[in-house]
């Protein structure tokens, strides 16, 4: 394990699961022709973070961690840019992009 920590102690686990958590929610009401395209591609983006951070810890060497980091950081790029599509599509308003953009910088900080 790179650091002797186990994955679930990392506080960017945790923000990147309570992120992925709120993306679920916020998805869950979006247009069910969507429920295949874009609300799958977002949700996928959204859990892919903490899964990348959970692998390279799992991978036992600072080199795997700091890759899966950098694989987490572009799905975290990722996902802001599907959820900006989506406020253009008006399936969230501009508070709900907002409070995702703010858990998005708590997560990189």
């Amino acid at each position: 394990m790179a650091g002797g920590r186990r994955y679930q102690d990392l506080i960017a686990w945790q923000k990147a699961m309570d992120l992925a958590e709120a993306t679920y929610r916020a998805t869950g009401g979006w247009p069910t022709d969507e429920r295949y395209k874009l609300t799958d591609q977002v949700r996928r983006s959204a859990i892919s973070i903490p899964s990348n951070i959970a692998e390279g810890q799992g991978r036992g060497s600072t080199r795997e961690f700091a890759y899966h980091l950098s694989v987490a950081h572009g799905s975290l790029c990722e996902l802001e840019t599907q959820l900006r599509l989506s406020q253009r599509l008006s399936y969230v308003d501009a508070t709900v992009l907002d409070a995702f953009s703010n858990k998005l910088l708590r997560l990189v900080a």
